[in-house]
């Protein structure tokens, strides 16, 4: 029996809940104790960087990819200098900035190329992943804010509510960590809005009028 369109809504909600309840890394040493969780760790990186006058640039590949630039939209808008990777118009990056990349299974041969060329230039390189010890762009990341959701690495999905008869999964692949990255991404705008005293007035004179 077709699962109505709440029904769904509802599951898909609740998979990108469950998420945000893990609040350690799995696998890491027990005497080290909880880590930061992804919220407070990439609000004190971007919060940081616009202290320092700084820049933030965002990377992701594929559906990663455009939750950056969703991200970097919002940054724009709470007036901080946001630039996606690859752009015609993004500046060079130097010691002052920070790269936010995504690699939610661990690295991907661009991101780890990315994040590399960034810190051989003195920036700080923020790395949103759901494999914060094995992944390959670890290496480049000055601090790592961990997602534990599931990506492509991660073998495909698991079977349950939201299956239909032909094994069509719902939240596929990546679209657990891509749906948690977007939720994420709201949190952190929100505790910007305060840590940068921006009104609601503010934050909307800078959308573009362009449209």
């Amino acid at each position: 029996m077709a699962e109505s369109m709440s029904d769904l809504a509802a599951v898909i909600c609740e998979k990108i809940r469950s998420v945000f309840s893990k609040t350690t890394q799995d696998g890491l040493d027990s005497d080290s104790g909880p880590d930061p969780n992804a919220l407070e760790v990439a609000v004190e990186e971007i919060s940081a960087v616009v202290n320092r006058n700084g820049r933030v640039f965002v990377f992701g590949v594929g559906r990663e990819g455009l939750m950056m630039k969703a991200l970097c939209m919002r940054l724009a808008h709470l007036g901080v200098s946001a630039h996606c990777v690859g752009d015609m118009t993004t500046p060079p990056i130097s010691s002052p900035d920070l790269l936010l990349a995504s690699a939610g299974p661990g690295g991907f041969p661009t991101v780890d190329a990315i994040c590399g060329v960034a810190r051989s230039a003195g920036a700080r390189v923020l790395l949103l992943t759901s494999r914060p010890k094995t992944g390959s762009a670890c290496r480049f990341a000055t601090a790592i804010a961990f997602l534990p959701a599931q990506t492509m690495a991660d073998g495909g999905a698991e079977s349950g509510s939201g299956d239909d008869e032909d094994g069509v999964v719902l939240l596929p692949m990546g679209s657990v960590y891509e749906g948690a990255m977007f939720v994420l991404f709201e949190m952190v705008v929100f505790r910007l809005g305060r840590v940068l005293d921006q009104t609601r007035q503010a934050i909307t004179s800078r959308h573009t009028n362009l449209e």
